[in-house]
């Protein structure tokens, strides 16, 4: 971690947290289980009999997706549009208004979605996140980054339930490890070109698991069944459409 940050410094200084919180960074991406979307695409591109470095290769293609491994640069532009647009960042009635803009499609991207927040698996807590948040904190704190980080802590508290609320949900929301890790970075330094690359750097280990287990297993193509669900239509000749 110490040889990253010296790499992308001009001084080629860093704190001890700096590195302390790097690392916890790479080893809380490492694994996450074989059903996430790049770990699941290792499983059934290596079962085609492919080699390491294509099944890899598949494996970052689907973790260079936002909705993936390139959530938490979107969790990073959707903060900085909430603090342009938002004149008091403690004022939690504006906050939660412009949240709403954001969950009503009518603010940020306007895709109707707080980045960051919710997991597949993960309802009341995600446990990556929680111990992830804590090393923000202190983070903020050495960088003078408290009132920013007091801003993510808020969104937060209230997206969890704004979201409930507007999709009529009955399980809990909670933000997932790509709520603080675009921040972590951001006050790292790293370029927001690299965010990615540094999960990947991370993942590569959980990967490399994977693909040992597929081929050691039965050495079957996995071939997931797909089922049209939509209504028989009668076929109609193009010239009579």
């Amino acid at each position: 971690m110490e040889n990253i940050l010296y790499m992308l410094r001009d001084d080629g200084q860093f704190s001890e947290l700096e590195a302390k919180v790097l690392d916890i960074c790479l080893v809380l991406h490492a694994e996450h289980g074989g059903g996430n979307n790049s770990t699941f695409t290792t499983h059934v591109v290596t079962s085609s009999g492919t080699d390491t470095y294509s099944a890899i290769s598949a494996s970052i293609a689907s973790l260079k997706g936002p909705k993936h491994g390139g959530a938490n640069l979107k969790v990073q532009k959707m903060f900085a549009d909430i603090e342009a647009n938002c004149k008091d960042w403690e004022d939690r009635e504006e906050v939660c208004a412009y949240l709403n803009k954001i969950l009503d499609k009518e603010a940020f991207d306007k895709a109707g979605l707080i980045y960051g927040m919710g997991h597949a698996v993960y309802t009341n807590s995600d446990p990556r996140e929680v111990i992830l948040k804590r090393f923000a904190k202190r983070l903020s704190e050495e960088k003078g980054m408290q009132r920013e980080f007091a801003l993510y802590e808020l969104v937060e508290k209230e997206a969890g339930e704004l979201i409930m609320h507007k999709r009529k949900l009955f399980k809990p929301v909670c933000a997932n490890v790509d709520f603080y890790s675009g921040f972590v970075y951001s006050m790292l330094g790293l370029p927001q070109e690299l965010f990615t690359p540094i999960f990947a750097v991370a993942r590569i280990s959980g990967w490399s698991a994977h693909r040992i287990e597929e081929l050691i297993n039965c050495g079957k193509i996995i071939r997931p069944a797909y089922r049209n669900v939509c209504d028989h239509k009668e076929y109609v000749p193009l010239d009579q459409r």
